[in-house]
């Protein structure tokens, strides 16, 4: 590269990092529960090897939800040595891979560019990496301990490494070993990635099949010794438990869907019926739904995913100004002379990138499961973009608009986000558990409320308790009768339940002095920060726990009886 191309790509990567990696231990504004997760199970393989059940070394985490994929985990493991379990501890890996990923692209697309596209690659790709940079939906997954930039990065390395091995077939080999890596990162993988591998193979099979034969072998044999073992594990392990739950083809409410369609049908249950109610059309019209939604520009470019974990409240996946920059590239990119191969591959990859979300229940919109169609999108947006960059004038008021979209979402990010997003985050448990930490040693029994979230992993988390104690003495198997409470969980002093049928005015009768009770606001129902009077005199407010917006999230109690009273 140039030096002035080489000033700008640093530039690029200068402000991706900035963007991944500011106050990346504060925003978010707390780990929710799947960070929570995956710090405590690389906590737990640190000190003994084993997941938090006691696997050693698992091709699959069993986790209190779910089987979770391990690669991320594992590259967790060095940061919690280092930051403990903590949101920089539990987040950087995701930032690092975020910005290798936007280095990578930058490779790619210009390699692509200067094989199949009579264009100014260099342009080309500087534009794809700088959108990538400072693109929203990356920028998200980036900031939170999510698997999917480590997965678009090895995606994007077997990628550029494929194409390069056109040309030295010696590096096929590392192609074949980024996408066997793939799989072991999230499981969307599990199915794009054969169906990626076998369109790659069939329509650039001139290319592959002229390479020496050993380059292949060595290939075959990456795929197979590092891919096999997680497709062991998915087919006849807990690998495949996930789908099994959130597939459509497990939907329960459609046997019941299609038995009311058949009464209702003037039909009744007659071969005509039977042809237009069933279960295969009932999961025809969830897929195709699902495809529609995820290309709508409700998802894209206004509303985004939903869940504010995954995006911003009000805010599309992309830039509004991208949708026109997407419809000139998508006319631009298909309609102009390059090589057919690579228009089939950016299609294919559209097309084959939603399939794993779409045949999941909620997979129109779940962004993290779509994040696979990102990169095509980029791409399009960017030849776009390259397109518009002919006339100065146009090119100049189009980056001026998007400059402006652009701070409307880095405000919104960083001042309103916060408070809209403090119950999604699941706000409070680090703090009320640094409360209790802080006050155990005088009580016999401590108690965690499980009417919020279930409480297991935040505790474990928070409190980094000792993984060999939590191994031997697992909770969830540990079941006692604690006197108005029933039947509840526990590790040596540490109860999880709640009052059993109790409102909060009855539960001195419960509570004595040498008890600790962590409290949710949902079975308080009052505001105590705000009106402490109405806490009950037979209860003894400690502390209490508030979102960002100010609201209450937890109190800490104990009782003011003696027990033996």
């Amino acid at each position: 590269m140039k030096k002035k191309s080489v000033t700008i790509f640093v530039v690029i990567i200068l402000v991706a990092s900035f963007l991944r990696l500011y106050k990346l231990d504060s925003f978010p504004v707390s780990m929710f529960g799947d960070e929570m997760d995956v710090g405590y199970q690389a906590y737990s393989v640190l000190k003994t090897g084993n997941d938090y059940y006691g696997n050693f070394m698992p091709l699959h985490f069993h986790s209190l939800a779910e089987w979770r994929t391990p690669l991320y985990i594992y590259s967790v493991v060095p940061t919690v040595a280092i930051f403990g379990i903590s949101p920089l501890g539990v987040r950087l890996p995701a930032a690092v891979f975020g910005i290798l990923g936007i280095v990578a692209f930058y490779f790619l697309v210009s390699e692509i560019s200067k094989k199949y596209l009579n264009t100014d690659y260099k342009l080309l790709a500087t534009v794809a990496s700088f959108l990538l940079a400072i693109n929203p939906w990356h920028i998200q997954y980036s900031r939170a301990a999510f698997e999917v930039t480590e997965l678009l990065f090895f995606l994007i390395l077997g990628l550029l490494f494929l194409f390069r091995s056109f040309k030295n077939g010696k590096l096929l080999w590392i192609s074949a070993l980024a996408f066997a890596l793939t799989p072991w990162v999230y499981s969307t993988a599990k199915l794009f990635t054969p169906l990626l591998l076998a369109f790659l193979v069939f329509v650039f099979r001139k290319e592959v099949f002229r390479l020496p034969r050993k380059y292949l072998v060595y290939a075959v044999c990456a795929l197979a010794l590092v891919g096999g073992p997680i497709a062991y594990s998915t087919v006849f392990g807990g690998g495949g438990q996930r789908f099994s739950y959130i597939s459509v083809f497990s939907d329960p409410t459609i046997e019941h869907e299609v038995g009311v369609a058949r009464d209702i049908d003037s039909w009744g249950n007659s071969l005509p019926s039977r042809a237009l109610h069933n279960k295969f059309v009932i999961w025809s019209e969830a897929i195709a739904g699902n495809i529609l939604q995820s290309y709508s520009t409700s998802f894209l470019f206004v509303d985004g995913d939903l869940n504010l974990r995954h995006s911003i409240e009000d805010m599309g996946m992309f830039y509004k100004p991208e949708f026109f920059a997407l419809l000139l590239g998508i006319v631009y990119f298909f309609s102009r002379k390059a090589d057919s191969k690579i228009k089939l591959f950016f299609l294919f990859w559209l097309v084959a990138g939603v399939l794993p979300s779409a045949i999941t229940r909620d997979g129109g919109n779940h962004a993290t499961r779509l994040i696979l169609i990102l990169l095509p999108l980029v791409f399009l947006i960017s030849s776009g973009a390259v397109f518009l960059s002919k006339n100065r004038v146009i090119f100049f008021a189009y980056s001026m608009l998007l400059l402006l979209f652009f701070i409307i979402y880095q405000h919104q990010y960083w001042v309103h986000n916060p408070t809209y997003s403090e119950r999604w985050w699941h706000y409070g448990w680090e703090e009320a558990v640094e409360a209790i930490k802080s006050v155990e040693q005088d009580f016999d029994k401590v108690v965690i409320s499980t009417a919020d979230e279930p409480p297991w992993i935040f505790f474990a988390g928070a409190y980094e308790y000792p993984p060999e104690k939590w191994q031997a003495q697992f909770p969830l198997e540990q079941k006692v009768t604690l006197e108005g409470f029933g039947e509840v969980s526990h590790i040596d002093k540490f109860y999880f339940g709640s009052p059993a049928g109790l409102q909060m005015y009855d539960w001195g009768k419960v509570l004595d002095k040498e008890m600790l009770y962590l409290a949710s606001i949902k079975e308080v129902g009052v505001n105590l920060i705000r009106e402490p009077e109405r806490t009950p005199g037979d209860l003894v407010l400690l502390k209490s726990i508030a979102f960002p917006s100010g609201e209450p999230a937890f109190y800490l109690f104990t009782g003011r009886r003696s027990d033996e009273n």
